[in-house]
């Protein structure tokens, strides 16, 4: 009977931390399409004055964060035009050490920049739209999904 638990016990050690990996990839990943796809693209109501300024405050609350990011990135297209970029990627990324990958096509994609000059309380964005291909980070190098945007090009 201590000889199954000393089994238990070491499997334990050694499976926790690819299951805690697992888990917080699998997060990474549902935080992507709910911080970053928007699709279709929501109006939030006037008293937002924009839509960067209610994304963010969306962004920010599901964040937990009372830190206004300086720049955040919303794709307007269906979640499986860009995941499938993902699926076979042959780039690592050191910087963030992560498999990473530029999409051959173009997204609708808003920008949203923290206004400058304001108090630090102050949470006001200004939106920009534009057409754009991404830098993606990929949640492994093989089928993968999409777990950020680094970059636009």
């Amino acid at each position: 009977m201590a000889l199954d638990g000393v089994w238990l016990l070491c499997l334990q050690l050694v499976l926790r931390p690819t299951l805690v990996t697992g888990i917080k990839m699998e997060i990474a990943i549902k935080n992507f399409r709910t911080l970053h796809v928007d699709y279709p693209r929501i109006n939030y109501p006037k008293g937002f004055h924009g839509y960067c300024n209610g994304l963010m405050a969306y962004v920010r609350g599901r964040m937990q964060d009372w830190y206004c990011p300086k720049i955040h990135y919303v794709v307007h297209a269906p979640w499986e035009g860009i995941q499938k970029f993902c699926r076979n990627s042959e780039n690592f990324c050191e910087n963030f050490n992560e498999y990473c990958t530029l999409t051959q096509n173009s997204f609708p994609i808003t920008i949203c920049t923290l206004g400058s000059k304001q108090p630090p309380t102050s949470c006001s964005y200004n939106s920009t739209l534009t057409n754009q291909r991404l830098y993606l980070l990929c949640s492994s190098k093989q089928n993968a999904e999409p777990i950020g945007i680094i970059g636009l090009y």
